[in-house]
């Protein structure tokens, strides 16, 4: 029995802020004698596709086709990033290059699996360029069966409200992860999955079920969605349509790694799943499975469709 679709025939839109993800592992033994500080005898490097860009190899890694756009420096982590996604991760990436900013990395020094310091550069794109990826965007549209956008607050989803209404005039669903507190600029589109804190920022807290549900509604028909999910950690997921009781998934018990990345691997299964013509709650089920899966893994990862199928199978 096929117990789950095949995606090859699924062609995801993905725009959003990329970064590269660096990783320098290594031992501790000793304490610096300039500073009170560890010092890392430095063994390994790893260098991963982030943000945006580990939405589009998720999605490529479960078998479907995936376009992404977005803006990077004109630099050597940009150029590495591009490379890294065209060749080895079947993403076609169309980056563009802006020479006023850096390409944001993020900088991980990891003893024993123990994150001991994170550093950031980033610098938002300029105006100009992000004009000529919003023309891009439509062009690429029209072929695109879902479009994710997904924001990491970087600057390179400023005309994303724009983007929303050009996808709906299409009538391609649009599914975004959203990012700060001001939800306003995503109103109109398809599904938006915050996580448990992200929700909060927005909301404001809650008692019980009954208030979390209320408010989720009501940020619902605010920003007119069609569904609001919300990815709750231990909790599992919570999906809310307008539809009676919410639909609810329970997290599945395993031992958590890393959770960076794991609303990366949300949205990219449910995108997948919706273009291969599955109803929201089916997709759901699935996304908590493939993130019950991701984060027992070390950094920024992916899940692929055949984890997929043994997960399920397992059951």
């Amino acid at each position: 029995m096929n117990i789950l679709p095949s995606f090859d025939t699924s062609k995801i839109l993905v725009v959003g802020d990329v970064m590269l993800d660096r990783y320098w592992f290594g031992d501790v033994e000793r304490i610096s004698p300039e500073a009170p500080v560890p010092v890392l005898k430095v063994s390994r490097i790893e260098e991963r596709p982030g943000g945006a860009a580990n939405v589009a190899r998720n999605v490529a890694a479960l078998g479907a086709q995936c376009i992404l756009l977005s803006v990077v420096g004109n630099d050597e982590a940009g150029t590495l990033l591009e490379r890294m996604l065209n060749s080895q991760h079947n993403v076609k990436a169309m980056l563009h290059r802006d020479s006023t900013i850096t390409t944001t990395v993020k900088l991980r020094a990891i003893a024993r699996q123990q994150q001991l310091l994170r550093m950031d550069f980033e610098t938002p794109p300029s105006h100009e360029v992000l004009r000529a990826k919003l023309a891009d965007y439509w062009d690429h549209l029209q072929e695109a069966d879902v479009v994710v956008l997904s924001d990491y607050g970087k600057g390179g989803l400023t005309h994303i409200a724009e983007m929303i209404r050009l996808a709906r005039k299409a009538g391609k669903p649009v599914l975004v992860d959203p990012k700060g507190d001001d939800y306003s600029r995503y109103k109109g589109a398809n599904v938006l999955t915050p996580n448990r804190s992200e929700f909060r920022q927005v909301a404001g807290s809650w008692g019980d079920e009954d208030e979390l549900t209320r408010k989720a509604e009501q940020l619902r028909v605010e920003l007119r969605l069609e569904a609001l999910l919300v990815t709750r950690s231990e909790e599992g997921m919570s999906l809310y349509t307008g539809d009676g009781q919410p639909f609810r998934v329970a997290a599945q018990a395993r031992e958590v790694y890393d959770v960076s990345g794991a609303g990366d691997t949300v949205i990219a299964m449910l995108a997948v799943m919706l273009a291969s013509g599955a109803d929201l709650p089916r997709a759901v089920m699935l996304a908590n499975r493939a993130a019950g899966i991701v984060v027992g893994k070390l950094g920024t990862a992916v899940v692929t469709r055949e984890e997929i199928i043994q997960n399920l199978e397992e059951d």
